[in-house]
Parts: structure tokens; sequence; C-alpha cells
């Protein structure tokens, strides 16, 4: 008996070493490819492009994903996967420290109903026009709508959890968002002499209504310095929003494996309400700025390792088989957050005063 339950446990040991050096390897791979991504973000030509490290990973990713990772996809799926979920669950938490509640009272009341209008203007209207009006699947436009709304790939990602969205879902969400945000960030300078706005008030318009953080940076910056702070101010407040959004959402969303006539189950994303916490915790500017860059850094790390272990899971057949439609429904929402978002920052400023 002793001896055939030392056989046993050496042969349940034997099977885990092997899983173990899945999980490392594939950690390694997400990691390796989000440094290259870092990497590359730092270089100043794609630095004028507005390409943060996030959209390299995932590009990097999904090349190779669609090259040589399917031949070594089963020693290494684990740690991809981890990458892929809890990794980012944490960057999603640690992504609180980019934000101040006294950076959110910078923009006035008047910069937080604009960001809060046109937060849920945008998201019920993409909700509405991707399955009325282009067909699309309600995943994906949830997960349009989340990017385009609030803070471009950051949030598609934060919410994949939530509506658990196929990574190919995820993937045609990212690439609108780096469309339509690039367009955005060298449309609107060339638009603001049109605009009859204050650099302030293009600011706020701007961090109002385009995609990603560094596309909102480019944008103010070429305008003016009052453009990129008050820009950059209204962009967080938007970011700010994710938390609630997320748990709003998870209210919202219906359990299709539950019975028939059972209570949709109310998923609650903790890490939406950690992120929140984290945002407080650095409201309160315990910790020496030299701490926050580090964390800064390592919370970059851990996105762009989900970036990339999405990337990875990602083939490109299943963008293609999504078509034009959600590229379709991209383009008016960037229509509505250039031309809405515009009717929305004058209207509510006047009302203001």
């Amino acid at each position: 008996m002793r001896i055939a339950s030392l056989l046993r446990g050496l042969g349940q040991s034997w099977q885990l070493r092997p899983r173990a050096a899945d999980w490392w390897r594939g950690l390694a791979l997400s990691a390796a490819i989000a440094a290259a991504g870092m990497l590359l973000a730092e270089q100043h030509w794609l630095q004028g492009l507005g390409l943060s490290a996030l959209t390299l990973a995932i590009v990097l990713g999904i090349l190779a994903g669609n090259t040589f990772f399917p031949a070594i996809a089963t020693h290494t799926a684990s740690g991809v996967d981890f990458s892929k979920s809890m990794l980012l669950r944490a960057g999603i938490i640690l992504y609180g420290f980019r934000i101040t509640f006294q950076e959110i009272a910078g923009v006035g009341w008047g910069g937080v109903l604009i960001a809060v209008v046109m937060l849920t203007l945008t998201f019920l209207l993409a909700v509405q026009l991707g399955t009325r009006v282009f067909k699309l699947d309600r995943q994906t436009s949830i997960l349009i709508g989340a990017g385009s709304a609030i803070c471009g790939a950051a949030a598609v990602m934060a919410t994949e959890p939530v509506v658990r969205a196929q990574a190919h879902k995820v993937s045609v969400a990212v690439a609108t968002v780096v469309v339509f945000g690039t367009i955005g960030m060298f449309a609107y300078p060339l638009l603001y002499p049109l605009l009859g706005l204050s650099e302030h008030a293009y600011g706020v318009f701007a961090g109002s209504t385009i995609h990603e953080v560094a596309q909102v940076v480019v944008a103010g910056r070429s305008v003016g310095a009052a453009a990129e702070a008050a820009a950059v101010i209204e962009k967080m407040m938007r970011v700010m929003m994710l938390a609630p959004f997320l748990l709003l959402l998870s209210i919202t969303q219906r359990d299709e494996h539950a019975p028939a006539g059972h209570r949709p189950r109310i998923l609650i994303p903790w890490f939406a309400v950690l992120f929140i916490a984290v945002s407080a915790l650095n409201s309160l500017h315990l910790l020496p700025a030299a701490v926050v860059g580090a964390i800064l850094w390592i919370d970059t790390a851990l996105l762009a390792m989900a970036m990339a272990a999405l990337g990875l899971r990602t083939h490109i057949g299943a963008i293609r088989q999504a078509g034009l439609r959600p590229l379709l429904l991209a383009t008016a929402l960037f229509g509505f957050l250039l031309a809405g978002g515009y009717a929305v920052n004058r209207g509510l400023m006047a009302l203001l005063g």
C-alpha cells in the first residue's frame, strides 16, 4: 500500500511539473511580447503616432498568434490564459494610481457633467446601433461602445470579463479604438481654428471625446499647454467612470446558462471596486512619487502582457469573419463623438455659464 501510494504521488508530481512549466513558458512568452511593445512605444517616431505600449503589444501578439504560436500553444496555453485574465484584472486595479480625486475636481462640475453625458449617450448609442442597425451581437456592441465611451483599449479589456466575450471580439473592438482614436488625434488639432473654442474648452472637448489617453495627450499638446492639461484631466474623469460603469453593466448582464425562471445572477467585478479604492489611496498622496512611478511602470507591463496574450489568442480568420459591421458601428460612433460631442460641450458650457 505504501509503495502504491508513493508511486501514485510520484505520478501526480510528474504531471504537475509539465503543467507548471507550461504556465511559466506562457507567462514568459506574454512578457517577451509585452516588453517588445513597451520598447517600441518609447521610440520617438511611434510616440508621434500616439501608439501606446498596449496597442503595440496586441499587434505583436496577433502577429505571433497567427504565425508560430499555434505550434507551441499546447505548451504555453495556461500561462497565456493567466496573463489574459488575472494579470488584466491586476492591471486595471493598479490603473487607479493614474488618477486622483483632486485632478477630477479640477475640471469643475461642467467637465464632470460633460463626461457623464458623453459616456452615457455614446454607450447607449453603440448598443442600439450595434444590435438593431448593424445586426451585431450584444457583446461586440458593448465592447466597441465601452472603448469609444470611456478610455479605449483599457476599457475594452476591463469590460471583457464582465460580458465574457471571445478573444476575437475583444480584438475587433480594440482595433476600432486604434483606428478612430488615431484619426481623431490628428483631425482635432486641424479642426481647432474652426471650432471657436478657447484652449481650455478645446481640451475638455478633446478629453471627453477622443478614445485613448495617449491620443488625448497628443491632440491637446498640438494646440497648447492649457489645452493639454484640460484634455488630460477631462480624460481622467472618463477613466474614473470605468469602475461605476462596470458595476452597472454587471447588474444588467444575464446568466445565459441559468435555467428559465431563475433570477439573473449579478456579477460584481471586484477589480473595479479595488480600482476605486486605489484611486482614493492615490488621492491621499501617501506614497512617494518615485514609488508611484514604479507602480505605473508595473501596471503598464501587466496590461501589456494581457494585451499580448489576447493577441496570441486572436485568429485573423475570426476578425475577417466579423466583416465591416464593427467598423461601420465605430464610424458612426466617431461621427457622434465629433459632432455630438461638440454640441454637448458647447451646450452644457453655455448652460452652466
